[in-house]
């Protein structure tokens, strides 16, 4: 059957499986880079929220802490050191999580990479 084909049928059946192979190439591209646009709206929100628990903290916590390190005996200087340290460093660990959230390699578009990879070296088989 396969030497009933001419040209011009086997070309147009090429044409019609790349066709469909770039369409099937889109839709992973289009797929993965909401993915990625997900996890990048996430990340922002948890800088913004680190940010924002940030400015609460400082005025609440040096406040509170403050005041009940003082009723323990601390200068009101040392305890204002103490609280603002700590929350300083809360501070910190939430922005690094969502800066490291944001690193390139975690936005990379990786399955349609990979299944790029795959249709090259399927067409590259001889």
């Amino acid at each position: 059957m396969a030497a009933d084909r001419n040209i011009p049928d086997i070309f147009a059946d090429l044409l019609k499986e790349l066709t469909t192979l770039l369409r099937s190439e889109i839709r992973l591209a289009r797929s993965e880079f909401s993915e990625k646009v997900t996890l990048l709206g996430l990340s922002l929100s948890l800088i913004a929220v680190g940010a924002v628990l940030l400015l609460a903290a400082l005025f609440l916590l040096l406040q509170a802490a403050v005041a009940g390190l003082i009723g323990q005996g601390f200068s009101p200087t040392v305890a204002t050191l103490i609280v603002a340290a700590t929350v300083l460093l809360i501070g910190i660990v939430l922005l690094w999580i969502g800066l490291n959230r944001l690193q390139a390699k975690n936005l990379a578009l990786k399955r349609t990479s990979e299944q790029l990879q795959r249709d090259v070296a399927a067409a590259n088989i001889r």
